[in-house]
Parts: structure tokens; C-alpha cells; sequence
């Protein structure tokens, strides 16, 4: 769906409404896109708090994260 920026002003309500029914809302500012409303969903963790990935996954020194960056950062503050 498409709306205009003064849409968006007067009928908020009805573009949430939009959006909530699973829609994606595009509003143009004077005549071209300029923003869109999509549905918020919540941000999924597929990591684990202090999970390393990469090359640093499998370092041993780096088994306790918070640990480690604690032991990097000992002497600059």
C-alpha cells in the first residue's frame, strides 16, 4: 500500500490498523518514497549472551568471553 505523508498526519490509525494486518505501508513525500511502516516483530537470538562465532569460536583463551575482553581492555582504563 502507498500513503502520503498527510495521510500518514490525519490516519495514522487506519495505516497502523494496515500494518498490523500484516501489510507493508510505503510513504511517498511529495511524490516519492521516503519511509515504510512494515510489522514489528521481536528480534530472535540465535546466539547465546557471549557466544563467540568464527575464528574465534574454537580459541581456548577466549572459553570465558567477558573474562577475556576484561583481561584486553586491564590496561587502557
Amino acid at each position: 500500500m502507498i500513503a502520503t505523508a498527510k495521510e500518514l498526519r490525519f490516519h495514522s490509525k487506519e495505516l497502523l490498523d494496515t500494518v498490523n494486518r500484516g501489510e507493508e505501508v510505503i510513504i511517498t513525500f511529495r511524490g516519492r518514497p521516503c519511509a515504510k511502516l512494515v510489522p514489528y516483530s521481536e528480534p530472535g537470538s540465535k546466539a547465546e549472551k557471549s557466544e563467540l562465532f568464527g575464528i574465534w569460536k574454537d580459541r581456548e583463551e577466549t572459553a570465558d568471553v567477558d573474562a577475556y575482553v576484561r583481561n584486553l581492555r586491564k590496561g587502557r582504563f
